[in-house]
């Protein structure tokens, strides 16, 4: 009989988006220093648009313990780490970038604290005597730090450096975590810190964050709003979907352009009333779509055709929402209820019913 190999004790999960460049060599690095580790890397591509999958798969194929986990039509590096690790069956699991600034050396120090001191969750901390950061304009350290402060605000243990990207834990510390996690944004680590059903015993050893070499930065002004997201899911998510939150506020702003545009309509253009109410209409209309499948939805957003078929969902949701609005806040008003109270209850239903229809019709998770 064919000898019988035993599965990876240790499953490194790098996400990764137009990384050709850095591939090749983290394998290298993580083959130089994982002797006597049986460990496997889980590479899970966002439907890359270069070379990192074909190299990937080059690497995987004369190397069995690279994988590769390729995903269409989502996004986000949170939920990448949780489709990683879920597509493991190790008893420890890392996360770390593909960008190399993450110090391969300390995973062999990170499994063997898992291993012996009863700690469920080892972070490599930049800020932690020892730990450091290399080339950081003072701007990046201040933003860095201000997030680092407001994250804190929500975990349930104390952790020096939350905003990490570098960790290793213990399968049943993120089994506890994986069914309340939002996977939203960039900072899988403060979510899983988050989420836990108790409070995670953490670890921190300090690692000295290198510059990347090749690729570019993903940071943009949306990965601070996704991560104002996250911490909104994980203090009122609770009680009421951020989704809806977001849903409603972009309704609000919508409720403002249908506005201006309607007195530009008015006075500047001379349109008749019903001219110019329909055109305020089709642009607030346009402008929600726009904003919900930018912000609301980023993780599922609309391109190409895809967008002007979103669209045409979204009106057609809408427009059945505005109707039923209209019909019972006419019945409530009818019935000598007050004429705000019959506006808002119409409003309130017409807000949820737009919400979940689109949801499922016009942004369905694919």
């Amino acid at each position: 009989m064919p000898a019988v190999l035993p599965g990876p004790e240790l499953t490194i999960v790098v996400p990764t988006l137009n990384e050709e460049g850095n591939i090749e060599a983290l394998v290298g690095k993580l083959q130089s220093v994982l002797h006597g580790i049986n460990w496997e890397v889980i590479f899970v591509d966002d439907d890359s648009h270069d070379r990192t999958r074909p190299v990937t798969t080059r690497l995987a194929r004369s190397d069995g313990r690279v994988r590769l986990l390729h995903r269409i039509g989502r996004r986000g590096l949170s939920s990448a780490c949780v489709e990683g690790v879920q597509a493991s069956t190790a008893p420890y699991v890392a996360v770390m970038d593909a960008d190399l600034q993450h110090d391969e050396a300390l995973l062999p120090q990170m499994l063997e604290v898992l291993r012996s001191n009863g700690a469920d969750i080892v972070v490599g901390s930049r800020y932690v005597a020892g730990g450091d950061v290399e080339g950081w304009e003072s701007r990046r350290a201040r933003m860095s730090s201000f997030a680092t402060r407001l994250g804190q605000t929500i975990l349930r243990t104390h952790v020096a450096d939350p905003m990490s990207g570098f960790f290793m834990l213990r399968r049943d510390a993120f089994d506890l975590t994986v069914r309340h996690l939002s996977a939203v944004g960039f900072k899988i680590l403060m979510d899983i810190l988050a989420s836990a059903e108790r409070p995670l015993r953490v670890q921190e050893l300090p690692y000295h964050f290198r510059p990347r070499l090749a690729g570019e930065s993903k940071l943009d002004a949306m990965v601070a709003w996704e991560y104002l997201i996250l911490l909104a899911d994980k203090t009122v998510g609770r009680f009421v979907p951020v989704r809806f939150v977001m849903f409603a506020m972009i309704g609000l702003l919508g409720l403002g352009v249908h506005l201006l545009v309607l007195r530009f309509a008015l006075s500047a253009l001379a349109l008749q009333f019903a001219a110019a109410q329909a055109t305020a209409t089709g642009v607030a209309m346009i402008a929600n779509f726009s904003l919900n499948n930018g912000l609301t939805y980023r993780d599922r957003r609309l391109r190409g055709w895809g967008f002007v078929r979103g669209l045409l969902s979204f009106a057609l949701v809408c427009g059945i929402g505005a109707a039923a609005n209209v019909s019972l806040a006419s019945f409530l008003f009818g019935r000598q209820q007050s004429w705000w109270l019959a506006g808002i209850a119409g409003a309130a239903m017409s807000s949820v019913w737009n919400y979940a229809v689109s949801a499922v019709l016009t942004w369905k998770a694919r």
